[in-house]
């Protein structure tokens, strides 16, 4: 049941029964009939040696959404955390994780150096938990199963071609919908898009779908951009904060950044398209009342294993080492809190034990 777009293809206009495609610009309505904009940002970045490099903006609209960045350990036995058949594993790779909530994986890397992000999605539609005998997966923990079981996007989009769990997704702390979409990518600079819609996983797998926001569902983005390709990014840009208008920018900018040699300017080039487009902090629209600020950003280097962290509340940019933490089978789940004070550079040494958290159950 698992829709496949295959490298090479970008559908245009595209749509899922009794949608139609949105306006450029325009945002998608929530269920309720408000716009919806939880917002996030997402890009992969090629380097001048060949290396990638991606990039996510967290905009989300409660600001004291209790976040963390953890070590995982290979070897935990999980389970999917929500319903009555639960799908179960054991995780073959360790991971640096930012939980959000106390409940969720939103983002990681692991040791293989593939990277999940989460981003929100208000089409997203899951069906029926546990329909057609498929085991369960809470949506807490649906970051953490590519994770743990996957070294290269490739793998993980022949495991979501069999499509086989379902999600269930209850409502976060702050009363918003848990629905979101989940992008892959690799050191080798392939990418994925998944996307849950009527119930089972939509899929654009190829190394061009570097670039993700939020609504309208990935095809319709698509079509929207290539609108704006066939006008030119240096005559005019959409300039709102809607995820339209942003996975435009994005995309224009990603292509229009130098592929940096230099390490450092590489990353730096990342940081900067990822603060370009954030939105600033305690932004308000009583138009649009689900308008989120960027509360933090974080940047993985597939190719050095390292993951950085960046609080918007904090002056100071912090990152973790791959090599300097210990993600063999049987090491200690680690954590650290992001909001702590003086927090800044390589903050490997600044794990502590915890027990891991349990994901988002109904």
């Amino acid at each position: 049941m698992c829709r496949l777009h295959r490298p090479g293809r970008q559908p245009m206009g595209c749509a899922t029964a009794g949608e139609s495609p949105a306006p450029a610009g325009c945002e998608a309505l929530g269920r309720d009939g408000k716009a919806e904009d939880g917002m996030c940002s997402k890009i992969t970045y090629r380097t001048g040696t060949g290396t990638f490099i991606t990039g996510r903006g967290m905009d989300w609209n409660d600001p004291t959404a209790d976040t963390a960045l953890w070590v995982f350990p290979a070897g935990m036995q999980r389970d999917g955390g929500a319903g009555s058949s639960p799908i179960s594993w054991t995780s073959r790779f360790g991971s640096v994780v930012t939980s959000f909530y106390g409940t969720s994986s939103s983002d990681g890397m692991n040791a293989a150096g593939l990277v999940c992000n989460i981003l929100y999605l208000s089409e997203s539609d899951y069906g029926e938990p546990g329909a057609e005998g498929r085991t369960t997966l809470s949506i807490g923990a649906w970051a953490q199963y590519y994770l743990d079981n996957f070294a290269t996007v490739a793998e993980a989009v022949e495991a979501t071609r069999k499509d086989p769990f379902s999600i269930i997704a209850p409502v976060l702390p702050n009363g918003r919908a848990a629905t979101v979409h989940l992008a892959l990518s690799d050191p080798s600079g392939d990418c994925a898009v998944i996307e849950y819609l009527g119930g089972h996983p939509v899929v654009h797998h190829g190394p061009e779908y570097r670039v993700m926001t939020n609504s309208p569902v990935y095809d319709q983005q698509l079509a929207l951009t290539a609108y704006w390709d066939l006008i030119g990014g240096n005559r005019m840009l959409p300039g709102t904060i809607s995820a339209a208008d942003r996975f435009v920018r994005l995309s224009y900018n990603l292509k229009s950044s130098p592929e940096y040699e230099d390490r450092r300017m590489a990353v730096a080039s990342v940081f900067s398209q990822m603060r370009a487009i954030g939105v600033p902090l305690g932004m308000e629209d009583p138009d649009h009342p689900n308008i989120s600020a960027t509360l933090w950003r974080a940047i993985a280097d597939h190719d050095a294993k390292r993951y950085y962290f960046e609080s918007t509340v904090s002056p100071s940019v912090m990152w973790v080492d791959l090599d300097k933490v210990d993600l063999a089978s049987g090491a200690d789940v680690m954590a650290v809190d992001v909001a702590r004070d003086g927090l800044a550079g390589e903050v490997s040494a600044e794990f502590r034990p915890r027990a891991p958290f349990e994901f988002l159950a109904a």
